[in-house]
């Protein structure tokens, strides 16, 4: 069995996507963006055997035939390189050129939801606020797999200098600013007074050494974003504030505790910024999540 796995970014998107190479045989071929490529290189699997190409690299499939291709983007950009390869069945995304962007049927349950919907944008954002299945559970159904809580997969790292009871990930890309919380400050200075040590999580040069700072501290604490993705692949603790987007896409492996905005509604996968939705989740409700994640008995003054 020979599968191409088509899944760019965003990078937590991706290292979401890799419990399926627990449950995939044979050869799997995975392209993704230039950047994450550290982060599926040398993982550690069992049934198959993994062979990772970045986007760069993509000349390198032109020929090559898969019996099975699963394409998770819905960009027209990304699914040209569909027809320069030879494939038995595909999942997901492909161009057609008669109507544009389109997916096959069997992955309607999560692109239903996505921005190529057959429903249109509008539908997709109401049905994707309606949906209470986990991506995970979305795309193994599609495939024809029961999805049972299989881990992420997230390689080795090297030692950090930078280590912690408390991990905090103030910062939202441009994409979601709604998603940056406005309280980590007054988070981070209570969190101190009750004797926990705590670090803003810094910027790095690479992956590896972002997933090595996350590693070395007892509990992450975040909004939706990647932080929250590595620190639930590598066993730890978390707290997750959800202002703007979904948080029953994400299943919590039995460590995520996950703080929803009770303006979830107004501001859901709305990708402006209004502040109303940067303060809606009061600050002792996360300040008492972190306190029992870090396995503090300290209660709220």
């Amino acid at each position: 069995m020979h599968t191409l796995i088509v899944k760019l970014g965003a990078t937590g998107d991706v290292v979401r996507t890799t419990p399926l190479l627990r449950r995939l045989e044979g050869q799997v071929t995975w392209l993704t963006a230039p950047k994450n490529k550290a982060l599926l290189e040398g993982l550690d699997l069992i049934s198959a055997e993994l062979r990772v190409l970045d986007w760069d690299e993509r000349s390198a499939l032109a020929g090559e035939h898969f019996d099975l291709v699963i394409n998770l983007e819905d960009e027209p950009e990304i699914a040209q390189v569909l027809p320069s390869i030879q494939y038995g069945e595909i999942f997901g995304a492909y161009n057609d050129l008669a109507s544009g962007m389109s997916y096959t049927p069997e992955a309607g349950g999560w692109f239903d939801l996505s921005l190529i919907s057959v429903h249109g944008r509008k539908k997709a954002d109401e049905l994707k606020f309606q949906n209470r299945r986990t991506y995970q559970d979305l795309v193994f159904s599609g495939l024809g797999l029961d999805f049972v809580g299989e881990r992420y997969l997230l390689p080795p790292t090297p030692k950090s200098d930078l280590s912690g009871d408390v991990a905090i990930a103030p910062e939202a890309g441009a994409v979601w600013p709604m998603k940056k919380w406005a309280h980590y400050e007054w988070l981070k200075n209570a969190l101190e007074r009750r004797g926990l040590q705590v670090n803003y999580l810094p910027s790095r040069p690479t992956l590896l050494e972002h997933l090595a700072d996350v590693r070395n501290h007892r509990c992450m604490v975040s909004g939706d974003s990647l932080p929250m993705h590595l620190a639930m692949g590598s066993g730890l603790l978390s707290v997750a504030l959800f202002s703007c987007t979904s948080p029953w896409e994400i299943y919590d492996y039995g460590i995520l505790t996950k703080i929803i905005s009770p303006l979830l509604g107004e501001f859901f996968y709305k990708r402006g910024f209004d502040p109303r939705a940067t303060t809606a989740i009061l600050p002792d409700s996360v300040l008492n999540a972190v306190l029992q994640a870090a396995g503090s008995s300290v209660g709220v003054r």
